[in-house]
This record gives C-alpha cells, sequence and structure tokens, in this order.
C-alpha cells in the first residue's frame, strides 16, 4: 500500500468521526445524495438543471458517515481494457463492466497491464462532471466536519507510478490528499469480494452512523448491501452510477 501522505491508505482505524449531515440539506431525490447547494451548485444553470426534477426534501441527521466512490465509470472514463490471455496471447479485452462478470475459461488469464499504467490513466482520465461535482461537494462538507470519511474504492492495484496516478485527480480539482484509495485489485478475490472485504474492515475499526457507496456495477452494490446483516446498526446507503446519472439501488 502507498504511504498516507502520498493520499492513497491502507485501512486503518480512524480516531472519532464528525459528522457530514449535521446541517439541514436540500437533497434531490433523483440523484439520491445531500446537495449544499450553496456549496456545490453555486451556478444558476446547474440549479435550474437539478430543479427539473422537482422533488427535494429536507433531511438532518445526526453522527458520522463513510462516503465511498468507486473509481472507473464512477468518476472517470477510460479506454483501458483487461487482457485475457492464452498460452501467451491475448483472446480477447474487456471493459471494466466486462472484467465484472467475465468468467474465466480453462488455461486463461488476465492480464491487467493496462489498469496498472499511470501514464495512460494521466492521459486518457476523462471526467464524469456531474460525478465530480458531487465529489468535491461531499468532500468539503467532510472538511468541516473532522473525522468523517471519504475514500476512493477501485478493483484496479497499485499503479506504476503512484505520483502521476494522483496528479490526474489534482488535475481535475479533486483534493486527493484528504482521500483515502483503496486498491480492491490487490486483494485475491473476486471484485466484489474484494470491495466488501475492504468497506468490512473499515466498518469493524469505527463507529460510523452510515456509509453510502457509488458504484456502477450492481455486483458491487449489491455486495456492499450484504453488510447490512452484519452491521445493523449502521444506515446503509447504494447508488447505482449510470453515465451522469445516478439513482438508489434497492
Amino acid at each position: 500500500f502507498f504511504q498516507a501522505e502520498d493520499g492513497i491508505r491502507a485501512v486503518e482505524r480512524s480516531r472519532g468521526l464528525g459528522d457530514v449531515y449535521k446541517r439541514q440539506y436540500s437533497q434531490n431525490i433523483y440523484f439520491g445524495l445531500p446537495v449544499d447547494f450553496a456549496e456545490i451548485v453555486g451556478d444558476n444553470s446547474i440549479m435550474r438543471e437539478m430543479l427539473k426534477f422537482n422533488e427535494f426534501i429536507l433531511e438532518q441527521k445526526e453522527g458520522s458517515g463513510l462516503t465511498i466512490f468507486d473509481i472507473d465509470d464512477t468518476l472517470f472514463r477510460t479506454n483501458s481494457k483487461v487482457h485475457v490471455k492464452k498460452d501467451g496471447k491475448t483472446i480477447t479485452k474487456l471493459s471494466p463492466a466486462e472484467f465484472n462478470s467475465y468468467k474465466l475459461k480453462s488455461g486463461e488469464e488476465f492480464d491487467f497491464s493496462e489498469f496498472t499504467n499511470a501514464q495512460k490513466f494521466y492521459k486518457e482520465a476523462r471526467p464524469i462532471t456531474k460525478m465530480l461535482n458531487k465529489l468535491r461537494g461531499i468532500l468539503r462538507n467532510i472538511k468541516k466536519k473532522p473525522g468523517s470519511k471519504m475514500i476512493l474504492l477501485t478493483a484496479r492495484r497499485n499503479f506504476d507510478n503512484k505520483d502521476l496516478f494522483l496528479k490526474t485527480f489534482k488535475k481535475f480539482g479533486i483534493d486527493i490528499d484528504s482521500i483515502r484509495v483503496e486498491r480492491a485489485g490487490n486483494i485475491k478475490a473476486k471484485p466484489e469480494t474484494a470491495k466488501k472485504m475492504i468497506v468490512n474492515n473499515y466498518l469493524k475499526g469505527d463507529k460510523f452512523k452510515r456509509v453510502r457507496l457509488f458504484d456502477d456495477h450492481p455486483g458491487n452494490l449489491i455486495s456492499f448491501l450484504k453488510l447490512q446483516d452484519k452491521y445493523p446498526e449502521v444506515e446503509f446507503s447504494a447508488y447505482l452510477v449510470k453515465g451522469d446519472k445516478v439513482k438508489k439501488y434497492a
């Protein structure tokens, strides 16, 4: 794992959590997450666009929260592919979504070299603007309530150049030094299982009132929600990201 000062940190216990939701927020039912319009919107054109949905409620919650974002096809789109190889030759290439459901056949193996290439990620990463806006807004609130957490939870393994990988986020105005990045690809398990293991480590190490996950793959959300039985005192929320749209996943 990379060191904490690099903005990528291993699972570790925190020391108390603040409250992301203490103030009142307007919540867009369609997007399914709290939005502090004074901090996030600040732009009448964006406000008008969001108001089209015409469904807002006010909520006020006490306690600590953990917010989790996937990276590929949730925050950024890239051209990176997982190669499926047999006898040393590539027989097909998989997008992140295809990889999540692909089952290796006899003699096949995965090649993740494109997904560990930081230079490729830096050059090709195309932001999903609405999701990055949400991330920035939530992060601003977390900073005002010390102790709450945000992590990025990716199916990727360690990159070959951690500094360049982190520079990609900084290029798009994300304070990556305030966010933990967990790489489920370092764990020898299916992506949804590995992600579940990481979230579990956070929940057993902290006293969270709520945890929410934004991910483009339903399998990851299903696996995440299965932790509810183990942590009945925690409020779980899962959000499915499709393009620039988000909806709550039941």
